[in-house]
């Protein structure tokens, strides 16, 4: 790894830390606020899909911005702190309208920040970039502090606290992007294919695809795991205890990611994650009522999250080279937590109410094709 003369390791990992504390309060726990102010699951849904969706568009954008300029880490100082002011608007008004409207342009902008933010980690790193996940699980621990904390505190505290904390938070990713220092990938290939060139290679198209299926297998989890287990009585500070299990697995795969690298081949790794996380999804829908089951399918999150995010960065590192590495993981972005998790969240919302069990069996299919395309088109470099 590179000396702490040349990697800033504090001030980036506390940028993770402070980002994914931030989606540890929205993501399990919005749908509870929505609920309290008697939205229906299908606008729930929709209003979690808005949140992916503008993955679709504002990481592209933004990288497009980014590599005409060169200034990635000054994107991410300017649209961390929008995100910050168009989210107070949640404080205006309770409608469904407003509130669409609100998620809309602070996730434009809360959205934009995190590639840009990863491909400046990555220029960091330089050749040690198996040594990502050393850093990136202070992105966990950030989330795990918030999740496990905010579950005991809605136990005896309204849920109406969370837009509040969440400011808090979203003030923490801004202040923390100020002391990052910007690096630019100096590492240029004698020759560069364009990105079209690049994209149109099988390999790449069926790991977009594949991230895709993923991300939208996760719909019904990031969405109504939450509202799912309390319907089972589960108690909040019990629930924010199991998502909080869920990453201090992801922890213990993160510390170890770079050795697992030396030993693995990334296509099998890549398949690993797959098939356990279909795995992870039946058990789930199948045995939520048995606590042990329950334990089991939340340390599956090392394979479903941890295992997967590392080895899908490591692979876009490896396809989108030189000055393509930030449009590269914005393509990333946008494709699996951006329309992978909107496509999620929104057939979850549509699905539920007819059979929360056959929503988490549908989420275990769309893992098993996925997994079907990884065994054939991509293998390791």
């Amino acid at each position: 790894m590179p000396s702490p003369s040349q990697l800033p390791y504090w001030r980036i990992s506390s940028f993770y830390a402070f980002y994914f504390a931030s989606l540890g309060a929205l993501i399990p726990y919005l749908s509870l606020y929505l609920q309290s102010l008697d939205f229906s699951a299908q606008h729930i849904g929709e209003i979690m899909a808005i949140i992916m969706a503008t993955r679709i568009i504002a990481p592209n954008l933004w990288s497009w911005l980014a590599d005409h300029t060169g200034r990635g880490m000054l994107i991410v100082r300017i649209t961390s702190s929008l995100a910050l002011l168009s989210f107070a608007g949640i404080f205006i008004s309770n409608s469904y309208g407003w509130l669409v409207l609100v998620m809309s342009v602070f996730s434009f902008f809360w959205n934009a920040a995190l590639p840009q933010f990863e491909a400046n980690t990555l220029s960091h790193l330089g050749e040690d970039s198996h040594r990502y996940s050393q850093i990136r699980l202070w992105g966990s621990v950030g989330f795990i502090a918030t999740v496990w904390g905010m579950g005991a505190l809605f136990e005896y505290y309204p849920v109406a606290w969370l837009p509040h904390i969440v400011i808090a938070l979203f003030a923490g990713i801004w202040l923390s992007s100020l002391f990052v220092p910007a690096r630019t990938n100096r590492h240029h290939p004698h020759h560069h294919a364009s990105i079209w060139a690049v994209l149109k290679q099988p390999a790449v198209i069926a790991l977009l695809l594949v991230c895709f299926l993923m991300q939208a297998s996760h719909g019904p989890y990031y969405t109504f795991f939450t509202l799912y287990l309390e319907s089972y009585g589960y108690e909040r500070s019990f629930i924010g205890g199991l998502w909080a299990l869920g990453v201090i697995a992801e922890v213990g795969v993160f510390m170890v990611m770079h050795r697992i690298f030396l030993r693995f081949q990334l296509s099998h790794l890549l398949l690993a994650s797959l098939l356990l996380s279909a795995l992870r999804w039946f058990i789930i829908g199948a045995w939520v009522d048995h606590l042990g089951a329950l334990l089991l399918a939340q340390t599956l999150h090392a394979a479903s999250f941890a295992l997967y995010h590392a080895v899908a960065i490591q692979f876009v590192h490896q396809y989108f080279v030189g000055k393509y590495q930030g449009r590269g993981q914005a393509l990333y972005s946008s494709l699996s937590f951006g329309a992978g998790g909107a496509a999620g969240s929104l057939l979850s919302g549509y699905a539920w109410d007819s059979s929360p069990q056959w929503t988490y069996f549908g989420a275990a299919l769309a893992c098993l094709l996925a997994a079907g395309i990884s065994a054939y088109w991509i293998k390791s470099k």
